[in-house]
């Protein structure tokens, strides 16, 4: 073999490894399933008690928070990646309802919460992380 097809095959092969590894650096990561599973029946268990409400929805929205990271959705605040995924969510206004109660929470500590909101913020953050591919 020439130099010239030896230099052209490693440049070749050298401009598809940096093309693969910039590629893969863009494709959005699996989620562990069992991971975000175990975080989310954990999470539940707290909701029995009223007085850990605030700490289950605060959860919940970090738990959205770390899924949106993972998934490398774009943006550098947990808005701006739930804007970029307004396509993903099937129920978009019900996670951000979820999201927005956390931010009243994180705002006003004595806020009082009722079970109706608890549920809806819940229910809307949990459909949020199955539209991710968080769990089933």
């Amino acid at each position: 073999m020439s130099p010239e097809k030896i230099t052209f095959i490693a440049v070749t092969g050298l401009f598809i490894l940096i093309f693969m590894i910039f590629v893969a650096r863009r494709l959005p990561k699996k989620l562990k399933k069992d991971k975000y599973k175990r975080q989310w029946r954990n999470l539940q268990a707290k909701c029995a008690n009223k007085e850990m409400w605030r700490e289950a929805i605060i959860e919940a929205d970090d738990l959205l928070a770390s899924a949106l990271k993972k998934r490398r959705i774009k943006g550098s605040t947990m808005g701006e990646r739930m804007v970029e995924s307004q396509k993903i969510f099937t129920d978009n206004d019900a996670v951000w309802y979820g999201h927005k109660l956390r931010l009243k929470i994180d705002a006003n500590p004595e806020l009082k919460l009722n079970k109706d909101d608890v549920k809806r913020a819940l229910m809307g953050i949990g459909q949020g992380l199955k539209d991710l591919g968080a769990f089933k």
